[in-house]
């Protein structure tokens, strides 16, 4: 029996009791005789069928270079394992390694100017050098020549000559060093800079290369809806890192439902779940619930109202009889209740009072509170586990003027 019958027999129930009660017409109140009987609570629901664990697939390519999607397969199609799932094209990829190949040359252009411009400066100082070297041994044979050889202002011209050279030698060997030291330190930038950019042109050859992407293992694709739940197109830009679709585990799935806050009072982990796929009643099947989220949200930006998400697993052995895939919408009835004798009330009959909870009875014409303790509480009708008898009269419209 499911909620809408329980609804009628309720009807049903409580206008026999307004039609034998016979006191004051329509200002006789409308009763419910509590009778042991059985009881079935449920909560109906709908939800998405996915998988429990997935692998997801990025868009390839270093972090955050742009891509533009020129092929991929369609949603919920079979791969296999190193098919190709999507291509993408990257023009401002290839420019980049064009402009990052074009910087590399400069620099290696660079690096052989400044060595033939050292060599040069090199080559320069060794001529000096020599020179200098060449005339020093002049002056000294002629610094230490007798004055009966040479003239006294000849030797006092070779002294004076041998001292010059000797500074200017110096100074010429100090540029030396000095040269070698500075051109190894600027050749040193250079490289570092060539490193740089040959560090760049390989990023931008891994862009460029990294425009396919494949399965990494067999499984069915499903595509990724972006915030406005539209699905990967071709000729979309995206972001490399980005999540594309996903390859779920067909071997654990999970039905995800969303209940209406007012409606999953007292759904738990462990409770019978009937699940089937929108338009398929006869592919049933029933579980029961995994996993209750802590709290109800909001599922829409358009709507406040507050939903409490449930998860049910999938038998696998049905899912793959039925060839049941992720995305597949499907309806279900979460049972709170299913006792063979059990007293319920309607609960327009219950009344919060503070803590307590309590209904009116009508005991030979006169409604006292009856305090009760609920046990499984649905959303149209509650069990009573104590507080009623069967016999009691529970007051589910009050007369006029009988309330106490």
């Amino acid at each position: 029996m499911n909620l809408h019958h329980w609804q009628l027999a309720a009807m049903l129930a409580a206008t026999l009791a307004l039609a034998g009660c016979g006191r004051g017409g329509a200002d006789a109140p409308v009763t419910l005789t509590m009778k042991p009987a059985p009881l079935l609570i449920a909560v109906d629901a709908e939800g998405t069928l996915k998988a429990a664990s997935a692998t997801p697939l990025m868009v390839p390519g270093p972090m955050w270079s742009q891509r533009q999607l020129a092929m991929v397969v369609a949603d919920g199609s079979e791969v296999k394992q190193g098919q190709v799932v999507a291509r993408f094209t990257a023009a401002q990829s290839q420019q980049d390694l064009r402009e990052a190949e074009l910087d590399r040359m400069r620099n290696q252009l660079a690096r052989e100017g400044k060595q033939a411009e050292l060599a040069t400066v090199r080559g320069k100082l060794g001529v000096d050098l020599a020179e200098v070297g060449s005339q020093l041994a002049i002056a000294n044979r002629y610094a230490s020549a007798t004055i009966e050889a040479v003239a006294r202002n000849q030797i006092l011209d070779a002294v004076q000559d041998q001292r010059y050279l000797g500074t200017r030698q110096g100074v010429l060997e100090w540029r030396e060093r000095e040269s070698g030291v500075r051109g190894r330190a600027e050749l040193g930038v250079v490289d570092a800079k060539g490193a740089t950019l040959a560090l760049k042109v390989k990023q931008a050859h891994d862009n460029v290369d990294a425009l396919v992407l494949r399965a990494p293992h067999d499984g069915v694709v499903v595509l990724k809806a972006d915030w406005s739940g539209q699905k990967p197109q071709v000729g979309a830009s995206f972001y490399a890192g980005n999540p594309l679709a996903e390859l779920p585990d067909l071997d654990h799935l999970e039905v995800e439902l969303d209940v209406p806050q007012v409606e999953a009072q007292g759904i738990r982990p462990g409770m019978a779940v009937e699940l089937h796929p929108l338009g398929a009643p006869l592919q049933a099947v029933r579980t029961t619930v995994s996993w209750v989220a802590a709290a109800a949200a909001p599922i829409s930006r358009q709507s406040p109202v507050k939903y409490l998400a449930v998860k049910a697993t999938v038998p696998t052995a049905e899912a793959r009889r039925y060839g049941w895939l992720p995305g597949m919408q499907f309806a279900a009835r979460i049972v709170l209740a299913d006792v063979k004798s059990a007293l319920s009330v309607p609960n327009i009959a219950l009344d919060d009072h503070g803590q307590a909870v309590r209904v009116r009875l009508d005991k030979d014409g006169r409604q006292v509170w009856q305090a009760v303790t609920l046990g499984v509480r649905g959303p149209e009708r509650s069990e009573v586990v104590r507080g009623l008898a069967p016999g009691d009269r529970v007051v589910l419209v009050a007369g006029r003027d009988k309330a106490p």
